[in-house]
């Protein structure tokens, strides 16, 4: 059995073991210890960690049982696990347990915004750029053998990172834009942003957003070493081409791992990010508690835009078909919560989607409520009768609910409909930034 141990030990931070601690007893104090299952996103410093919710040979971390004294040490059991069994003060986990509840209720509420998508637009728009000129530059140097050097996306993510943070949205529409015959890079790309946006809204601590990212773009990089006859292959792959294919993931890690400066989770999800969690995956036919988190996280993002983009041998289907797709297979091929929570980020109508009103109206989709997925915040760019009107933000949640009056989108339009595209609209937006700036 092959463990991640084994290949990332040397590259580990050195965990130093510790006893339990034993508090001193005084006539006035007795400190009470408590154990309690924690979610890896709210460790602190301090505690004890007695245990994980997989085997520690399945973490890469040197010893079973330690203080949790620096945030890398952390890093690493938010990369690999859900949650550990840790042991500490009451006084001090009381206010950490209260968080708990935070932690769940994120999920059910929206993206944070710091500024307006228009605002945010030229920034995402520029970041993408960016991406794409660092794929092109790594697909150019595995073709003729340059050495590659990682640290070049660097820039790119944290841009994306930055730009998520300020609004999502701006960043999905890019991602929106996609071309059937450069479905490789777009899709790196694309699952690095999504990727970033899902771990925020799961709760992972910013400080990981840009790891969650290089995770994201890098995880099919072994692709690119896959003969075009077989990427591109229009009808079904023979035996072999399809053995050919799945050997992506191992030529991915292998890479990836030629890199010492990388974090070993990165080539981590490159090998994992086809397993399944009922063990029927591949290249290692991992159980459940094998997968780690990250690689969990990024295989629900690379399946829903394989679904949903144009590939040289099918369209891609619709938001909701991918859904439901995704949603049946939970439990079975990806972790059931995250699922959850995914569908609840993108919801039925993501932003960029462009959708005819109840009122005629036509709008593009700015942003997307986990509580309220049939009515997201909408920008009206035509009128009932389809021509065009002053772009005006509406939020369809917000509405009253009591009233024949209210909108609500009657169906989804293709991109294109009635002269309305959201590459078009990105272009007069970051036009008109440009334009204020001067």
């Amino acid at each position: 059995m092959w463990f991640r141990r084994k290949s990332s030990k040397s590259t580990a931070p050195k965990l130093r073991p510790h006893p339990v601690r034993e508090p001193m007893l005084t006539a006035e104090s007795e400190p009470t210890l408590r154990r309690v299952r924690l979610p890896v996103d709210l460790l602190q410093r301090g505690m004890n960690i007695i245990k994980l919710d997989r085997p520690w040979t399945e973490v890469p971390v040197l010893f079973q049982g330690f203080i949790l004294c620096d945030d890398a040490q952390a890093e690493i059991l938010r990369q690999y696990c859900d949650w550990v069994l840790v042991e500490d003060e009451e006084e001090r986990l009381n206010p950490i347990m209260d968080r708990m509840v935070d932690l769940k209720e994120l999920a059910s509420t929206p993206l944070p915004e710091t500024c307006s998508l228009a605002e945010e637009l030229p920034r995402a728009r520029e970041a993408w750029t960016q991406g794409q000129s660092f794929i092109d530059k790594v697909t150019r140097d595995i073709a003729s053998g340059e050495e590659l050097d990682f640290d070049q996306a660097r820039p790119f993510i944290q841009q994306c990172v930055e730009s998520i943070q300020a609004n999502a949205s701006a960043m999905f529409w890019m991602s929106r834009i996609k071309s059937r015959d450069s479905y490789t890079a777009e899709h790196c790309l694309r699952v690095a942003i999504f990727s970033i946006a899902f771990a925020r809204f799961i709760g992972v601590p910013d400080n990981d957003l840009e790891i969650v990212g290089m995770c994201g773009l890098l995880h099919d990089l072994g692709k690119l070493k896959v003969p075009e006859s077989i990427l591109n292959k229009p009808g079904e792959l023979t035996a072999e081409e399809a053995e050919a294919m799945r050997a992506h993931t191992t030529l991915g890690y292998q890479l990836l791992r030629e890199d010492r400066k990388l974090d070993p989770i990165i080539s981590d999800v490159s090998s994992h990010h086809h397993e399944r969690i009922d063990g029927q995956g591949y290249p290692h036919q991992l159980a459940d508690w094998q997968i780690s988190r990250f690689a969990r996280l990024v295989s629900i993002v690379d399946a829903f835009d394989a679904i949903t983009s144009d590939r040289c041998y099918r369209d891609g289907l619709s938001t909701s078909e991918a859904m439901s797709i995704l949603y049946k297979n939970r439990g079975q091929q990806f972790d059931a919560g995250m699922v959850e929570a995914f569908i609840r980020m993108i919801g039925v109508y993501p932003p960029g989607s462009l959708v005819e009103l109840s009122s005629g109206e036509v709008a593009l989709v700015v942003a997307t409520h986990p509580g309220r997925k049939l009515k997201p915040r909408v920008e009206i760019l035509l009128d009932a009768n389809k021509n065009p009107t002053p772009p005006r933000v509406v939020d369809l949640g917000t509405q009253t609910g009591n009233t024949s009056a209210d909108t609500e989108i009657a169906h989804p339009l293709a991109d294109g409909a009635f002269g309305i595209s959201l590459r078009g609209r990105i272009q007069q937006l970051t036009a008109n930034a440009f334009t204020h700036a001067l």
